[in-house]
């Protein structure tokens, strides 16, 4: 899916993140409330640094959900069971693989080879990632992200988490 950016989107990423978002190559996933809320990164930002977190989680309401699962410890009981039950590490380590081709797809950074995000494909240690990755690649894709946005609830439902408007275009100033 191709959603791209419109001046209204970067308003709204700006007021989420609060700053100005960089090397967005479009939107990964809109929330309910229309909102971006999953931006698809460039792997190489726009000042060279390589960036391999290509589904940037951007609502704030998500994100601070998804913090208060971390604290909890869910990533540790996750961790353990990719130990112990081989059908989820191989759907893990696919849902890695998923990750790499897509960001490959965007371009090639050698200094992130290889390497996705979220501590994939063995281990657990960004909930925010493995969300992303659900959200913007669908469900069925990432086992460990689906069953953090199941956790989530309906982060959306009390409105949008920020009001952004369409930036109004320059005034026109004639000159004598």
């Amino acid at each position: 899916m191709s959603d791209p950016v419109t001046a209204r989107d970067t308003a709204a990423i700006a007021a989420q993140l609060g700053r100005d978002p960089r090397g967005i190559h479009e939107i990964g996933h809109r929330c309910p409330c229309g909102n971006p809320d999953v931006v698809t990164t460039e792997p190489r930002l726009p000042n060279g640094t390589p960036f391999p977190t290509t589904y940037y989680l951007t609502c704030p309401r998500a994100a601070s959900r998804i913090g208060t699962l971390e604290g909890s410890g869910l990533m540790k009981e996750m961790e353990a069971r990719l130990g112990t039950d081989p059908e989820l590490a191989a759907a893990y380590a696919a849902a890695h693989e998923r990750y790499l081709e897509a960001r490959a797809a965007l371009g090639s950074v050698p200094e992130i080879e290889g390497i996705s995000a979220g501590g994939m494909p063995d281990r657990v240690k960004c909930l925010h990632v493995l969300a992303g990755q659900a959200l913007a690649q669908g469900r069925g894709v990432n086992p460990l992200g689906d069953e953090v946005l199941d956790a989530l609830g309906e982060w959306w439902s009390s409105g949008p988490c920020v009001t952004a408007l369409e930036p109004s275009p320059p005034e026109s100033v004639e000159i004598p």
